[in-house]
């Protein structure tokens, strides 16, 4: 007969997550994951293999459940600057108050560990790097079909900066930064590139 789960593999990944993102992938071994999910690590290799397994679900379950549906909100949001700053204002709420506080972010927090020599780890990162300056690049592209842009801003350009903004709001909150001093960088990132006759 099949083997019948007794548990909730989509909880338990749920569980890991939130292990990984808290703790970083050096900081969590397999029985951190065990004492949290309450399995016996025959059961948890069963279903996820090993912990390089468990990390790589535990990732793309993060970027579906959190960073894809603030890309997919940021990219149909036709209000251009505003909609910037809009995410970066929720990026900031996130990771300076509340359950995440000072967690940082799955992702980048993955951009300064050793988990980035693994390749598949790699292309996660880069998808995910793709798919937040896309995001921005489109808000951008309608900021400057409504005349917000400043003259002789590129929209491509401009995305890559604000993309490498939004990992330094993450690694700084995560080290504590004040949310109000990341909402005045962000205020003056987007001030450079705004025209001054729509401000």
């Amino acid at each position: 007969m099949p083997d019948i789960k007794h548990f909730d593999p989509d909880a338990v990944l749920e569980t890991v997550v939130r292990l990984f993102w808290r703790q970083g992938v050096a900081g969590t071994g397999i029985q951190d994951v065990v004492t949290a999910t309450g399995l016996n690590r025959s059961s948890l290799y069963a279903t996820f293999g090993g912990k390089r397994d468990l990390y790589g679900a535990a990732l793309r379950r993060y970027i579906d459940q959190w960073s894809r549906p603030a890309f997919r909100s940021l990219a149909q949001d036709q209000r251009g600057l505003r909609a910037v700053a809009e995410f970066f204002d929720g990026l900031i709420a996130v990771r300076c108050a509340g359950e995440h506080a000072r967690w940082g972010c799955l992702v980048v927090n993955a951009h300064t560990g050793a988990e980035n020599g693994d390749p598949e780890v790699r292309d996660l990162l880069e998808q995910h790097h793709r798919e937040l300056r896309d995001a921005l690049h489109t808000a951008l592209v309608a900021a400057e079909a409504q005349g917000q842009l400043a003259s002789g801003t590129d929209p491509g350009a401009a995305a890559e900066v604000l993309a490498l903004l939004a990992y330094g709001v993450n690694l700084r909150s995560r080290a504590g930064a004040d949310a109000k001093a990341l909402h005045a960088t962000v205020a003056t990132a987007l001030q450079s590139l705004g025209n001054p006759t729509t401000a």
